[in-house]
């Protein structure tokens, strides 16, 4: 049996809307980095038994983002989209779509990155075309992923203090 990752918040405001929250101990500045930058992102994005096989990041306002996802058993996702809104290390927003998707229309997705004394929450917000989408997705184990791939990322930053290139 698998736990859900007791410290990920999960809220449905509206109808289209899911709300994820996490804090992490670690500066908003690696957090960013670790959803923007593919040789981070390999490292901890999905859940337990999964891992990106391919990771391709155009960071710019009108880039596209690509994830290529392998699983047990050979299964595979791919997701995709266009970054909407980058303003580091406070915000990044993009448009989402699973080549294999079960659900109507793009989704936007939005990260912000909240900081206070050295530690971050990060607050992610999926807006989805329509209600009956967002509903499908609560049927997922949408939310055990995510807790999973958070618990990655939080293993991720306790063990990486800084980013290289940049100062701490």
């Amino acid at each position: 049996m698998t736990n859900v990752d007791d410290s990920l918040v999960v809220h449905t405001p509206g109808d289209r809307e899911i709300v994820l929250s996490r804090l992490f101990e670690a500066p908003a500045q690696l957090v960013f980095a670790a959803f923007t930058r593919p040789e981070l992102l390999t490292r901890w994005y999905g859940a337990r038994g999964w891992r990106l096989t391919e990771c391709d990041v155009d960071l710019r306002i009108g880039g596209r983002w690509r994830f290529v996802s392998q699983g047990p058993e050979g299964a595979q996702m791919v997701q995709a989209g266009v970054y909407r809104q980058i303003e580091p290390p406070h915000r990044l927003a993009c448009t989402e779509l699973f080549d294999d998707q079960s659900y109507p229309g793009e989704t936007l997705v939005s990260h912000e990155f909240t900081e206070l004394a050295g530690r971050t929450t990060v607050t992610t917000t999926l807006l989805y075309a329509t209600a009956k989408g967002r509903d499908t997705v609560l049927r997922y184990p949408m939310t055990r992923g995510v807790g999973q791939s958070y618990t990655r990322l939080a293993d991720l930053l306790r063990s990486t203090t800084t980013i290289r290139g940049e100062q701490p």
